[in-house]
């Protein structure tokens, strides 16, 4: 074929969570602790919703910023839930998931050269999303200290080329969180530069110690920081694809251009099924991280007791032990677990370069999974030792 293909495409890989998940078709018998999402069904009040839409012939276009009705609840439950005040008319936008928000909301404020500082290790979809806009990532290491970025750390990689500071607390993959103290230093970093915040909520209605903080409360930095947030694992609705981004009227404003260019609209019966979830089904949240406390603490009690290093993670539903201690990289170390072991699992070297050395559990799995697995990842650490 002589006609090119965009170069910036072309070097895209496939997420080292793919590479690895697709060995996984040859052993049906594995335990699985991979995958990043509620093993909850959605709520039967929200599934209805949605069905009640269909019926109902809710399903031609939106308003692009998506269903009146739900921007509203969006607006309520962030005034509620954290006392932001964001207007429905203009400072919020109903995405086809967080996901999309995100690809948004980076096509309008990056440009061919501008830096994005993201701490890591971390979830690897967002790198591709800013280099497709010409953009580049500067990663801010935290594997040595405890997953927390440090404000000196932060201060130190901004340069007149950053354009944007991205923030994902509870944090895929580490679980950890970020509490009030931690959150204002970084913000007392911040207020000095004339950067954008993009904050990364989706796993914030899963923190355990406490209601999460969030960036977009301080008011010094209200004017351009822009929050991307969800419904997918809030209340298992992952499949269900409906997200949302909320920031200044300014920015929004263009923000929803390329959304709608990009998509028209979120799906109309999964915006009715949001609707139910945020006005009459926000204790589920709550509802749902009792148990994955009680899971969390069942596997970090069984890594500990297997000798490995693991810090206790406060939010989200993974566990990111350290395997640097068996001597071999962490996409090795994970393929013999798959294969010698019978469980898989994803190697840190997924969630970027300094994720290597780690090993990803999700324990958003059932009790009886996950001590079948714990049992098989002790024997297997016993065949190495």
């Amino acid at each position: 074929m002589s006609v090119s293909i965009n170069s910036r495409a072309e070097e895209l890989v496939f997420s080292g969570i793919r590479q690895f998940a697709n060995q996984m078709i040859d052993y049906p018998e594995a335990i699985n602790l991979t995958v990043g999402q509620p093993d909850f069904p959605t709520p039967e009040a929200v599934k209805e919703a949605g069905i009640q839409a269909i019926r109902d012939n809710q399903t031609n276009y939106s308003h692009n910023a998506g269903v009146l009705e739900l921007r509203l609840a969006i607006e309520s439950f962030f005034k509620d839930t954290y006392g932001l005040k964001y207007d429905h008319r203009n400072e919020i936008i109903v995405t086809n998931g967080a996901s999309e928000g995100l690809d948004s909301v980076f096509r309008t404020i990056l440009e061919e050269g501008d830096e994005v500082i993201l701490p890591a290790p971390t979830y690897s979809g967002y790198e591709p999303l800013v280099q497709l806009c010409g953009g580049k990532v500067v990663y801010l290491d935290t594997s040595s200290t405890r997953f927390q970025p440090t404000p000196e750390h932060l201060e130190s990689l901004i340069t007149d080329r950053t354009k944007a500071v991205l923030m994902n607390f509870p944090s895929n993959p580490t679980g950890v969180t970020l509490g009030t103290e931690e959150v204002e230093k970084l913000v007392r970093v911040l207020e000095k530069h004339d950067v954008f915040v993009v904050t990364d909520e989706i796993y914030s209605e899963n923190s355990f110690n406490g209601k999460h903080c969030t960036f977009a409360c301080y008011e010094s930095l209200r004017d351009r920081t822009i929050l991307v947030h969800g419904v997918s694992k809030s209340h298992s609705m992952t499949g269900w694809r409906i997200g949302y981004v909320l920031g200044p009227k300014k920015v929004m404003n263009q923000v929803i251009k390329v959304h709608q260019y990009n998509t028209v609209c979120a799906s109309v019966p999964g915006q009715y099924a949001a609707i139910e979830a945020l006005n009459n089904q926000r204790h589920v949240p709550a509802e749902m991280n009792k148990e994955y406390i009680k899971r969390r603490d069942f596997v970090y009690g069984r890594l500990q007791d297997m000798g490995i290093d693991v810090v206790l993670p406060t939010g989200a539903f993974y566990i990111f032990p350290s395997i640097e201690k068996f001597g071999m990289p962490s996409f090795e170390f994970a393929t013999r677990l798959l294969k010698e072991g019978g469980v898989a699992a994803v190697p840190g070297s997924a969630f970027t370069q300094y994720g290597e050395g780690f090993l990803r559990i999700s324990y958003a799995y059932a009790m009886p999974v996950l001590e079948e697995g714990m049992d098989r990842l002790e024997k297997f650490i016993g065949s190495l030792t």
